[in-house]
């Protein structure tokens, strides 16, 4: 089979099907002759589809020639594809009235009396004492809690340190215990 063909097939073979598909029987209204010039135009646009196939894939090479020339790669295409898309789609009428219609929401909703109401009553919130207080004991918590993981994890590092430095016979390294734990803990001390 043809390369250039892509997979369409043989056109020729389509006419002799036709021809085995009618069985030697005319179809009601259909003169020979009128059959034969049919068939004779049928060929000629299967040729000129054929070629017309064969000269599109002359220019896709090309144009492939041309991009690899300009270090046009398919992912720059890609993304400019993405770009243009994204373009068409902010300048769509769809984008456009729902861009609006969410902005007039958005002004309703942020001059509404519940709006204006809740935003004062947080922000009140937010310069009272007891928030106040509130942030910065729960910082302290954090800073300590921070603090003593960081104390436990030295403190375990060290000792497991220690044991590495006491003869074989007298520790029990050989253990899988001792081994696997060992393990997680040189993550630690890297």
């Amino acid at each position: 089979m043809d390369s250039v063909n892509n997979g369409f097939g043989n056109t020729s073979g389509m006419t002799r099907s036709m021809e085995g598909a009618t069985g030697g029987t005319l179809p009601p209204g259909l003169t020979e002759e009128e059959a034969e010039e049919l068939k004779l135009e049928l060929s000629k646009v299967e040729d000129e589809i054929q070629t017309l196939r064969q000269v599109l894939s002359a220019k896709e090479r090309h144009a492939g020639d041309i991009k690899r020339q300009l270090g046009i790669s398919p992912l720059n295409e890609i993304k400019q594809n993405i770009s243009k898309g994204w373009q068409d789609v902010q300048s769509s009428n769809a984008y456009v009235q729902s861009k609006d219609k969410l902005g007039q929401w958005n002004e309703s909703i942020t001059h509404s009396d519940f709006y204006l109401t809740a935003s004062a009553t947080l922000e009140d919130i937010s310069r009272s004492d007891a928030y106040k207080k509130t942030q910065e004991t729960l910082s302290q918590a954090g800073q300590m809690t921070s603090a003593a993981l960081s104390t436990m994890g030295t403190a375990i590092s060290q000792r497991i340190g220690t044991m590495r430095a006491l003869p074989f016979n007298n520790t029990p390294r050989s253990s899988p215990s001792f081994r696997s734990l060992e393990e997680r803990m040189g993550g630690l001390r890297k």
